[in-house]
Formats: structure tokens, C-alpha cells, sequence
């Protein structure tokens, strides 16, 4: 990765949370929490994908339909947050695997 990845990364990263900080309370406050949550059991492709930008696009619509955040996602952040990362392997599905993987080779 050159430097000038690293640049647009950052700068794309900027404009991202800028979004962000655009959002009503409410909004920032589930966004984080919604953010914290992904990257701690989120998908192995979070950075690389577009889901977050994703969220953002979503709760932009809801402001723009006056409704509040939880009439979009529900009272439970985390329940919403697996719904979108469902079909999606997760780093706990990769340590989980390469437990199997090492427990089945000491078998052998």
C-alpha cells in the first residue's frame, strides 16, 4: 500500500465520519455504538466494503423522512447490527475455524 493510498484512505475516512457528525444525537449515538459493535465482532471485509458508508446512507434517509433512529433499526442495536452482517464471515468465524482446523490435526 503506497502512500497515496494511505492519503485517500484517510481522507475518505475524514469525509465518512464528517457525514457522521452531520447526523442528529440520536443518530451519532447508535451510529457509534453500531460502529464499536462491528468492529469488535463485525465482518473479516468491514474496512474494505461499504457497509458503513451503507449505514450512513440509511440513517441520512431517516432524518430526511423525520424519523427517529430506533422506528429504523428497533430498541436493540446489536440484534440490527448481526441482521446486517449475517451471510458475512466474521473474525470470530475464523478463529472458530482455525480452532477446529488445530483440534482435528491433533486428532490425527
Amino acid at each position: 500500500m503506497g502512500i497515496q493510498n494511505i492519503i485517500q484512505g484517510k481522507k475518505q475516512w475524514w469525509a465518512h465520519m464528517a457525514r457522521v457528525q452531520a447526523l442528529p444525537p440520536d443518530y451519532q449515538i447508535v451510529y457509534k455504538e453500531m460502529q464499536r459493535y462491528l468492529f469488535k465482532v463485525g465482518p473479516v471485509d468491514l474496512t474494505d466494503g461499504h457497509l458503513l458508508s451503507e449505514i450512513v446512507d440509511f440513517f441520512e434517509e431517516g432524518v430526511a423522512a423525520g424519523k427517529g433512529v430506533l422506528e429504523l433499526i428497533g430498541n436493540d442495536v446489536a440484534a440490527f447490527s448481526d441482521n446486517l452482517i449475517k451471510d458475512s464471515p466474521t473474525h470470530a468465524d475464523l478463529y472458530q475455524e482455525s480452532i477446529s482446523g488445530e483440534a482435528g490435526a491433533a486428532e490425527k
